[in-house]
């Protein structure tokens, strides 16, 4: 009887008490944590949804993904690599874009990316990701909707989503000007 019990609940959707609920403002630490299921003014897709947009070409797909950065204290003549990143082909990495808060010249290498992908159109449809569970992609997604972009889609399962979905992956290399 409590095996059966016990089957029957973990067989039942997670209580409406797990749900992540869609802050006001941006979100402002712990970037890597369950993400709601909606964003206000934007259209929530997965990983097929965004992969039929990206096979359409009419959408400019934005990889927020952070950038980490280069130790100030590496000692002299140590080689710095930048950690690879593989993401969804022809997408524009405009990577640390998507924190709470941002330094002007973050916030204007944004603006400036987000026009070069779109054509300088905030009627062109355009795309934010990240990985599964990042709020960056959703931040940066709320601040293009707030920038005027008028079709904005947030894709949560990010590359993670992407690539476990079977589709496709390549290099990529930050957007020109990052700051």
């Amino acid at each position: 009887m409590i095996r059966a019990l016990a089957v029957g609940l973990a067989l039942l959707p997670a209580p409406a008490l797990a749900q992540v609920p869609e802050p006001g403002g941006f979100r402002m630490d712990s970037y890597r944590a369950p993400v709601p299921d909606t964003l206000s003014g934007a259209t929530v897709v997965g990983p097929d949804e965004a992969f039929a947009l990206w096979q359409s070409g009419e959408t400019a797909f934005i990889d927020v993904l952070p950038r980490p950065p280069k130790p100030a204290n590496l000692p002299e003549g140590t080689i710095w690599r930048d950690t690879p990143r593989d993401s969804i082909p022809g997408a524009t990495w405009l990577p640390n874009v998507g924190y709470g808060a941002l330094a002007e010249s973050t916030d204007s290498y944004f603006r400036a990316g987000l026009s070069e992908a779109t054509g300088g159109d905030p009627a062109h449809p355009v795309l934010f990701f990240c990985l599964d569970a990042c709020w960056m992609s959703w931040n940066a997604a709320k601040r293009a909707l707030g920038y005027g972009y008028e079709w904005v889609y947030w894709l949560p399962e990010g590359t993670d989503g992407w690539a476990a979905s079977g589709h496709p992956l390549e290099p990529v290399t930050p957007a020109p000007g990052h700051p």
